[in-house]
C-alpha cells in the first residue's frame, strides 16, 4: 500500500533494546510499500550478527534492508559518517517513492535524521590534546573529568568520567573557545522533510524478562565464540566496536577478571540500564506517538494498532 506524500516523509519505529522493533518495522515497511533504515550504532558493523542481534537474512528478505552489514569493525565511525550514509540512503529510498521506515534505539543517530545538526570540527590543538590523555594515564580519568567540571560544567554534566575521549575533546574544545554542544537539547527540527514518530514500549516487568531472555538466546547461539573469533582477526577492547554491551563483558571474561555466569550478569544489567536511558532519551520527543504492546491481547492486535495509527498520520 502506498500513500500519497506531498513532502519527503520518514517514519521511525523507536523503542528500547528488546522491545520488537525489528518485527514492528518489518510489518510497518510490507504494509506501507517501505523500506527499512537502520537506526542502530551495533547492527551497522560487518561479522557482529549475534551480540548486536542484528536482522536474520530470513528478516532482510522480506523488505529491503538499508545500513546493515555495512561497515568494518576496525573502522573508526562517528554520528556525522551515519549521517552522510543516512542521508545517502533516504534520498534512495524516497527516489523509488517508498516511505523509509526508520527502525533503531540509538537515539544519537536518530537526532542526526530528524535535525539540523553541524558536525563539522572546530580547530584542534593535538599538543593540548595529548596533555588531557596525560593527565588522564597519570592521575586517572576522574581528575580528567574533575579538570572538565572547571573548564566546561555543563558539557561534564552530560560526559560519563570513563568515557575519557569525549572527556578529552570537550576539555580541548573549551580551551580553545569552542566547547561541544550538547544534541540532545540544541539541534532545530528539519524542515526539508516530514517525520512520524512512533516508540514501542512494555511494561518494566516484560521487558526485562525479555531482554533476560534474549542474553541467553544470543549466548546459546555463540556469542562467546563471535567474540573470540573477533579479538583472533585483530581487534581489541580499545576499537569502538568493541565496547558494545555483550562484546565488552565477554572480553572482561576472556581476560579472566569474572567467570562466564558473572559476564552474563553484566550484560543483562547493562542492557537493562541502556533500556532505560533509551525510553528516557525517547521521552524528549513532544511529537512521539507511544505504543504500550503490553497492553495488547497479543502482537498481532498492537501490529494492526501501529499500522492503522501510521496509515491515518500519513493522510493528514
Amino acid at each position: 500500500m502506498t500513500l500519497a506524500m506531498e513532502t519527503k516523509t520518514l517514519i521511525a519505529i523507536c523503542g528500547p533494546t528488546a522491545v520488537g522493533k525489528t518485527e514492528y518495522a518489518i510489518r510497518a515497511a510490507r504494509a506501507l510499500d517501505g523500506e527499512v533504515l537502520s537506526c542502530d550504532s551495533m547492527q551497522l558493523y560487518k561479522y557482529m550478527d549475534i551480540g548486536s542481534a542484528k536482522p536474520t537474512p530470513e528478516e532482510r528478505a522480506q523488505v529491503p534492508h538499508h545500513l546493515v552489514d555495512l561497515i568494518d569493525p576496525a573502522e573508526e565511525f562517528s554520528v556525522a559518517r551515519y549521517a552522510a550514509l543516512a542521508e545517502e540512503a533516504l534520498t534512495g529510498i524516497w527516489d523509488r517513492g517508498k516511505i523509509p521506515i526508520v527502525a533503531g534505539g540509538t537515539g544519537l543517530y536518530l537526532n542526526a535524521l530528524l535535525y539540523k545538526m553541524d558536525f563539522s570540527a572546530p580547530p584542534g590543538d593535538p599538543a593540548l590534546r595529548q596533555e588531557f590523555y596525560d593527565l588522564a594515564k597519570q592521575e586517572g580519568a576522574e581528575a580528567l573529568h574533575r579538570r572538565l567540571c572547571v573548564l566546561d560544567p555543563e558539557a561534564a554534566k552530560r560526559i560519563h568520567p570513563n568515557n575519557i575521549k569525549k572527556v578529552v575533546r570537550a576539555c580541548e574544545a573549551a580551551m580553545l573557545g569552542n566547547p561541544v554542544k550538547d544534541f540532545a537539547t540544541e539541534p532545530v527540527r528539519r524542515t526539508d522533510r516530514r517525520s512520524i514518530l512512533l516508540c514501542l514500549t512494555r511494561d518494566r516487568e516484560e521487558l526485562y524478562d525479555r531482554i533476560n531472555q534474549r542474553v541467553d538466546v544470543l549466548m546459546e547461539k555463540g556469542l562467546l565464540e563471535e567474540v573470540q573469533g573477533l579479538l583472533a582477526s585483530g581487534l581489541t577492547e580499545k576499537d569502538i566496536s568493541m565496547k558494545g554491551i555483550g562484546y565488552k563483558e565477554i572480553i572482561g571474561y576472556l581476560e579472566g577478571n569474572y567467570d562466564l555466569e558473572e559476564a552474563v550478569r553484566l550484560i543483562k544489567r547493562n542492557t537493562r540500564h541502556l533500556a532505560k536511558r533509551q525510553l528516557t532519551w525517547f521521552k524528549r520527543y513532544a511529537d512521539m506517538k507511544w505504543l504500550n504492546i503490553s497492553e495488547y491481547r497479543d502482537e498481532e492486535e498492537s501490529i494492526g494498532e501501529m499500522i492503522r495509527w501510521l496509515e491515518e498520520a500519513l493522510r493528514k
